[in-house]
C-alpha cells in the first residue's frame, strides 16, 4: 500500500480521492494547505486521516510514502524537488514544466535517490490509448500522414490561476499540452514547430494554434483555447484510413473510437477504464518495482522541449527546429 499525501487542497484532488477510494494499492493518508483550517476542512470532507498546516509538514511526515503535486504549473518543479529531497515518490500534475532543464534536474534527483517521479497525464493510462497505439502500430491506417488535435473550453473567471503568467498559466500549458502529448504519442518527437498565440489581458496565451513536423514528413496541427465551446478530439490520418477519438483526453466528456475507410465507418470497441485509478495503479507498481512508470523521463522531457519550442516559435513568428 502506497501512502499518498496531497500537496494542497486543489479541486483536482477529488479525482485522486475518488480513484483511491476503490484501490487496494494506494491510500490517501494526508493533505496539506498553507491554511491549516482549510486542510482540516478538506480532510474531514474526504475522510483523510491527517491534515497539515504547511507543505513542509507534509513532506516531513514519516507516514507519507508519495506525494501528489496538483499545484499551479509554476510551482511544480520547486515542490517536486522538495518532495524528492524529503525522500518521497512524486506524482506531479501535467505538464511537469515548460523548461527542459527543470525536467532533467528533477529526474536526475529522482534517479539518484531511487525514487519514482511520474507526470500525471492520466489519459495515457486509459484502454482506448492502448487501442490507438495498437491500431497505428499494426498499420491499419496505412502510412501515417497527419495528426489533428483539439482541446478547448471557455474559461470565464478572470482570477483563475491558469491566467497568471507568474504561475506559468496559458491555454497551451493547460489544455494544449494534451494536444502536444497526443501528437507525440503517435508521431514521436517533432523536428520543428510553428506556433501562433492570442494573448489575453494578463499576458498569457488564451488561444494557441501550432504545427509540429515529425520524421517521415508527418505533420500535426492542433488548436487549444480558453475562448471557445468545450471540445476535444484526436484524429490520426493515414493514406488508407483515418482514426478518430472524440474524447481522447477526458473520457468523462463521453466519446468513441472510429475508423473511417472511404465511406465506411467502424466503431472500435474499447474496454472501460478509469484513467485516474489506472494511473494510481501504475504509480503503485512503479514504487514496488513491478513495472516502469507509463510516463517517465523521456516523455516528460520530450513534452517540455516541444512546449518550449512552440512558445519560442510564437514569440519569434518563425519556425523553431528542435
Amino acid at each position: 500500500m502506497v501512502r499518498l499525501g496531497l500537496l494542497s487542497t486543489a479541486r483536482i484532488n477529488r479525482e485522486i480521492l475518488r480513484a483511491s477510494a476503490g484501490s487496494q494499492r494506494v491510500d490517501v493518508v494526508a493533505v496539506a494547505s498553507r491554511d491549516r483550517a482549510r486542510a482540516e476542512i478538506h480532510a474531514r470532507e474526504h475522510g483523510i486521516a491527517t491534515a497539515h498546516g504547511s507543505y513542509e509538514a507534509l513532506l516531513d511526515d514519516p507516514g507519507v510514502d508519495a506525494v501528489y503535486v496538483p499545484l499551479p504549473n509554476g510551482l511544480h518543479h520547486e515542490w517536486t524537488m522538495r518532495a524528492l529531497a524529503a525522500g518521497k515518490h512524486v506524482l506531479c500534475e501535467k505538464p511537469y514544466s515548460r523548461r527542459p532543464d527543470e525536467v532533467e534536474e528533477a529526474f536526475d534527483l529522482a534517479e539518484r535517490s531511487g525514487l519514482v517521479l511520474m507526470e500525471a497525464f492520466m489519459y495515457r493510462h486509459h484502454p482506448q490509448i492502448r487501442s490507438l497505439e495498437d491500431l497505428v502500430s499494426r498499420g491499419i491506417l496505412g502510412r501515417l500522414r497527419a495528426i489533428r488535435a483539439v482541446m478547448r473550453f471557455r474559461l470565464e473567471d478572470a482570477g483563475d490561476v491558469r491566467l497568471r503568467p507568474d504561475l506559468d498559466g496559458g491555454a497551451l500549458m493547460d489544455v494544449g499540452c494534451y494536444c502536444v502529448s497526443g501528437a507525440r504519442l503517435v508521431g514521436g518527437e517533432p523536428v520543428s514547430v510553428l506556433g501562433e498565440q492570442l494573448l489575453g489581458p494578463s499576458g498569457v496565451d488564451v488561444a494557441f494554434q501550432g504545427i509540429l513536423r515529425f520524421p517521415d514528413d508527418v505533420l500535426a496541427q492542433f488548436e487549444c483555447s480558453f475562448l471557445a465551446p468545450r471540445r476535444q478530439e484526436l484524429e490520426v490520418i493515414g493514406d488508407e484510413a483515418t482514426l478518430l477519438l472524440d474524447a481522447p483526453f477526458r473520457r468523462d466528456w463521453g466519446g468513441r473510437v472510429l475508423v473511417r475507410r472511404g465511406d465506411a465507418v467502424e466503431e472500435i470497441e474499447v474496454a472501460e477504464g478509469d484513467s485516474y485509478a489506472l494511473q494510481l495503479e501504475n504509480l503503485a507498481d512503479a514504487v514496488a518495482g513491478r513495472a516502469e512508470p507509463r510516463l517517465g523521463r523521456d516523455d516528460a522531457l520530450g513534452q517540455a522541449r516541444a512546449i518550449d519550442a512552440l512558445y519560442r516559435a510564437a514569440e519569434a513568428g518563425s519556425s523553431v527546429t528542435l
